[in-house]
């Protein structure tokens, strides 16, 4: 199909739902853990009586893996969002294959609308269905302008990315604009989202921005390690948000938290291959808002290039990073376990970052580092690290043999210690 028609098709399918918007807004779940057992009963089939099913069947698509569904998907979603009883959208099990679609609210329901997948979603492969890139962000499945939401199951989104990776070599100066989310959440505020999976993105697998009281539990994101820019999920200018119980392997940041994001935790969050647990980057754009109140706690890494970092670049855009936690944290064979990085992307640049990082804590961190610098903290000359605190720190070294020392690197960083280090601190 020629580039111009595809395009028109998804631009109809984008906007079909968001031009006739639904009108109310549901409710919010209260409490979390009642919300977070009644997303477990929903991937279970448990619900009640009171709740009216909207099945993307009933509305045309076809599980058979080849016929296009997304104005079928689009209008189910319309359907249950605009209805004014308690609405659950079901994927059911089969093979759906999906363009770009935008779900928009607000929506009517009395409580969070439920989004049920239990089916096989893989996005359309190739590139001339998603129209744009990063500077109008077009992603595979947009979820916007909603206040309660609960999607669950333990169905898959597969992004089918690899044949696209293939000519994507960032380090030979291809064109790495951002490429499509496998699920881009946009002012989606009280969600829970539970037990799905996603395989495989174009580019990252979740897309969060402006979220305000977000939980994503249970979630199973899987790429290759050397798939390039799949982050696992990436958040911007959010709150409230917590991840737990995920596992995720990927070929870029498991988690990556950037600016105006704050009072994240991610807890019992196990990551590997992939980049690690990432604060940053930082610094990139003018008039950043700031970034505080982030735990990693319980979480543990496995042959990742980086363990717990922090990045910023060398730019004159200030900006905060501050009262980060990270604890109890397990390293397996990790290049980099503990790293601050405020020459990230143009080590060449003579201008220091104006981004400042204070009150940093490392509390028992433990297992390998398969480089000998297993602590890095190059931090900015005109904005010293502050506050940063090492406390029992127990890493070794079970990399190739070398001559070199097993250590600490310290630059512009003033750093305490506390109970046990290795590798040994850096010199006062």
């Amino acid at each position: 199909m020629a580039f111009s028609k595809v395009a028109q098709i998804s631009a109809i399918f984008l906007l079909c739902l968001a031009l006739s918007g639904c009108e109310a807004q549901g409710q919010a779940p209260g409490n979390a853990d009642e919300a977070l057992a009644k997303a477990k009963d929903i991937a279970a089939g448990k619900v009640g009586p009171d709740v009216q099913v909207f099945n993307v069947i009933d509305n045309g698509a076809k599980a058979d893996g080849t016929a296009d569904c997304s104005i079928n998907f689009i209008r189910t979603f319309k359907a249950a969002c605009n209805s004014n009883a308690n609405a659950m959208m079901v994927i059911p099990e089969g093979n759906y294959l999906l363009g770009p679609v935008m779900f928009q609210g607000p929506c009517s329901n009395p409580n969070s609308l439920i989004i049920q997948v239990n089916g096989m979603v893989k996005a359309q492969p190739e590139m001339t269905y998603f129209t744009g890139g990063a500077s109008d962000a077009t992603d595979w499945i947009s979820l916007q302008n909603i206040k309660g939401l609960i999607i669950t199951g333990n169905g898959t989104f597969h992004g089918q990315g690899a044949e696209l990776w293939k000519s994507r070599d960032c380090s030979k100066g291809s064109d790495c604009a951002r490429l499509p989310a496998n699920l881009k959440l946009i002012k989606v505020n009280d969600a829970i989202i539970y037990g799905i999976k996603s395989v495989d993105p174009k580019g990252f697998h979740m897309m969060i921005s402006w979220a305000e009281n977000m939980k994503i539990f249970n979630v199973n994101l899987s790429a290759p390690g050397d798939s390039p820019n799949t982050d696992g999920i990436h958040m911007s200018k959010s709150s409230l948000v917590h991840i737990s119980d995920c596992v995720i392997a990927t070929g870029d940041d498991c988690v990556s938290i950037i600016h105006g994001s704050s009072n994240v935790t991610v807890t019992n969050t196990a990551c590997g291959p992939g980049h690690g647990f990432s604060i940053g980057s930082l610094g990139k754009y003018d008039s950043e808002a700031d970034v505080s109140g982030i735990t990693v706690k319980n979480c543990s890494l496995t042959n990742t290039d980086n363990g717990v970092r922090i990045k910023t670049y060398q730019t004159q855009s200030p900006s905060k990073a501050s009262s980060i936690l990270f604890q109890d944290i397990t390293m397996n064979a990790v290049k980099n376990p503990i790293i601050i990085d405020q020459e990230y992307g143009n080590k060449n640049s003579n201008e220091p970052s104006k981004v400042s990082i204070n009150d940093v804590q490392y509390v028992n961190i433990n297992g390998t580092s398969t480089s000998k610098a297993a602590v890095s903290l190059t931090c900015s000359a005109s904005n010293p690290c502050q506050g940063i605190q090492m406390n029992n720190v127990n890493l070794q070294f079970n990399g190739p043999p070398d001559a070199k020392p097993f250590g600490s690197s310290c630059v512009n960083a003033k750093v305490t210690y506390t109970g046990p280090q290795s590798p040994p601190p850096c010199s006062p």
